[in-house]
């Protein structure tokens, strides 16, 4: 996403759910965790945490990450060699937010699909697949897909289009990586099992740092073999830890408190984007709002996008992130109130109003 120029401390923060800051009752989890050596396996909250995340994925095992982007890219570099292709969707974080993890990294180029709203279909990855050429053709190994899709809206793929995408990928031998950063709001919403969505999957992970308000972590999910591949990958990207349970305390923590209430950061996105909507100058679908986040444009306003956020945030105490042309994203979470919400809406008016 676009840096936001905006220094002033907010009261209200919406420019992402990673802002969140540990519940009293997330804290004491931490202070109290039982701990070990994470690296040599022996940390209990630790191997808790991941033994929770398999189970919730349906996979055989899981390893404990200090990223998102890690479990991304220790996936691809499993799974992809250098010089071999990933496929996915133009729009994909992997791909634009990652500092160029696949290329860097894994050697990876990437082949992308202009989709919807962050999704394709299994007919859109068909027409993308090479023809063999021999020794000349480039190989493909890796298709990623994104659920909730970040630039899509957080977007939710619906199920039997993850399971197409699949069946194609499985024709032509490829694997199925799925980045999950925010899996558990499509479950909330959907009502669809997490294991469901991963079940087409090859690899897949959540975060923790995002809608489970934890301050660090994610977990990668896949068969004992990835998973002990996977852990040769995380020590070389320099992901080893140790007395790491005081972190995945907050994940164990979150997966038990946080995961049923992410339906209030959904009806609050909705409220904001009705809201939004009945702004004039303001663009924006309400009906596109299907989790936590709410991108909206400003130009009908004849104000640029950083020009709406200085003027949102240093007059209204109101943060909510420019993201290039005339667009902005707002995502609720945790920490995020409906009166904050309310409040919100009334400051982009007055914004608007000037």
């Amino acid at each position: 996403m676009a840096a936001n120029s905006v220094t002033a401390t907010p009261r209200i923060d919406l420019y992402s759910d990673t802002v969140t800051r540990p519940t009293p009752g997330m804290r004491k989890a931490i202070a109290e965790a039982e701990v070990g050596n994470e690296q040599a396996r022996e940390d209990p909250t630790v191997n808790r945490l991941c033994e929770m995340v398999a189970e919730l994925l349906g996979k055989e095992a899981a390893i404990f990450l200090p990223s998102g982007t890690m479990c991304n890219e220790i996936a691809y570099r499993v799974w992809v060699d250098h010089g071999e292709e990933i496929v996915l969707e133009e729009n994909s974080h992997a791909l634009h937010y990652e500092t160029g993890g696949p290329a860097a990294l894994s050697g990876a180029m990437c082949r992308t699909i202009r989709g919807k709203r962050g999704m394709f279909t299994g007919t859109e990855l068909e027409a993308v697949i090479r023809v063999p050429h021999g020794w000349h053709g480039q190989r493909q190994r890796l298709v990623s897909i994104e659920n909730t899709a970040n630039l899509g809206g957080g977007a939710i793929w619906p199920l039997e289009q993850i399971e197409d995408v699949a069946a194609v990928a499985r024709k032509h031998g490829l694997k199925l990586h799925l980045d999950g950063a925010r899996l558990l709001n499509a479950v909330v919403a959907s009502g669809i099992p997490a294991s469901a969505y991963a079940a087409s999957a090859d690899s897949a992970w959540i975060d923790l740092s995002k809608g489970l308000g934890c301050p660090v972590g994610g977990v990668l999910a896949g068969s004992r073999d990835f998973i002990e591949q996977a852990w040769r990958f995380k020590h070389q990207f320099g992901g080893a830890m140790r007395q790491a349970g005081i972190i995945a305390a907050a994940g164990v923590y979150a997966l038990e408190n946080h995961v049923e209430r992410m339906a209030e950061d959904h009806a609050n996105a909705r409220l904001l984007a009705e809201g939004l909507a009945g702004i004039k100058g303001i663009g924006i679908n309400p009906n596109e709002i299907d989790t936590n986040m709410v991108y909206f444009t400003v130009g009908g306003t004849g104000l640029t996008e950083q020009e709406f956020a200085r003027r949102l945030l240093a007059d209204h105490g109101v943060r909510i992130g420019p993201q290039g042309k005339d667009l902005m994203r707002a995502v609720t979470h945790l920490d995020v109130s409906r009166a904050d919400i309310e409040e919100a809406i009334r400051a982009c008016a007055a914004v608007v109003k000037g």
